[in-house]
């Protein structure tokens, strides 16, 4: 994010028709965030020394270069800069190197510059607002989702239909509980089909319909993904359920981080035994009190394989 030009331009004209000598000028850098290594790149004193406006060009350069744009010290100059009232008489009034009015001119101007981008900031928040909060609409009836999750399981489509239809299943249980949903996205080169957001803690999903109870590869492949991220948790999704050496190796001698759900929780789910919040909740609380990954949503009970 670049800070913008014409509130750069106006900060320029303010900071030279505030400070006269070059020293002043440097010393407004480096009390706002400049350090004395990028300052001390520049000639200043001397005959060959940099000109004032030439000294202000250069470290507003070599701040723009920083890999963070020198957002933090143009943001903390401009609020200076913004609240500024002292004109210092030696300079304004008994020299007269600088003009009061000139200056006053220059402060009311990014002023107003500011009031216009901090309006047009609002503006972008609120329509970002509304945007997220219609994504996080849902777009199907519970009826919906029960009647489409029962006719995929009635009839044979295609592996990858079905995964994608299980995704998209998901993501509109998440949103009918109100959690945070986000849907299936590629990061370095790693497929994640989403991710809901509960008490705080995002969990990675990994929807699967196969055949078979899921088997350790994709597990093991899921759970690589989710150690990946900072306090990964993750849920994986398996309509047909999952084999008893995956949920044994799994869990044996390592930090839990994934849970595990199946087309029973699922229909619990779309048959209103339970939200999909009230399932991860109690399967949350099954991983961290009993050290279950694996387990019933209304009994509690590990389950049976």
């Amino acid at each position: 994010m670049s800070f913008p030009a014409d509130i750069k331009g106006c900060m320029k004209d303010c900071i030279l028709s505030l400070f006269w000598p070059r020293k002043d000028i440097v010393g407004f850098f480096e009390k706002h965030g400049c350090t004395k290594v990028e300052v001390g790149r520049l000639q200043i004193e001397g005959e060959n020394g940099l000109k004032r406006h030439e000294i202000v060009d250069a470290l507003f350069e070599t701040l723009a270069a920083r890999a963070d744009s020198g957002l933090g010290p143009f943001r903390a100059m401009l609020q200076a800069l913004l609240n500024w009232s002292h004109f210092d008489p030696y300079y304004f009034d008994k020299l007269r190197k600088l003009d009061r009015a000139s200056a006053t001119r220059n402060l009311d101007h990014l002023r107003q510059l500011q009031e216009i981008r901090d309006a047009r900031i609002k503006t972008d928040r609120e329509r970002r607002a509304v945007q997220e909060a219609e994504r996080q609409q849902a777009t199907a009836s519970l009826d919906e989702l029960r009647a489409e999750y029962l006719d995929l399981l009635a009839n044979k489509t295609s592996r990858q239909q079905r995964g994608f239809a299980l995704e998209r299943i998901l993501a509109e249980l998440s949103r009918l509980s109100r959690l945070e949903t986000t849907v299936a996205f590629r990061v370095n080169g790693e497929q994640v089909d989403g991710a809901v957001k509960f008490e705080g803690e995002h969990y990675l999903i990994e929807a699967k319909w196969q055949e078979k109870s899921a088997s350790n590869e994709p597990v093991y492949q899921f759970a690589g993904k989710v150690a990946g991220k900072l306090y990964g948790r993750g849920l994986f999704v398996s309509v047909n359920g999952f084999s008893p050496e995956v949920i044994r190796s799994l869990v044996m001698g390592k930090e839990i981080q994934t849970l595990f759900v199946d087309g029973e929780d699922l229909i619990l789910v779309l048959e209103e035994q339970l939200t999909l919040r009230d399932m991860i909740d109690r399967k949350v609380k099954a991983a961290q009190t009993k050290g279950l990954i694996y387990v019933h949503p209304i009994s509690g009970a590990e389950k049976e394989i």
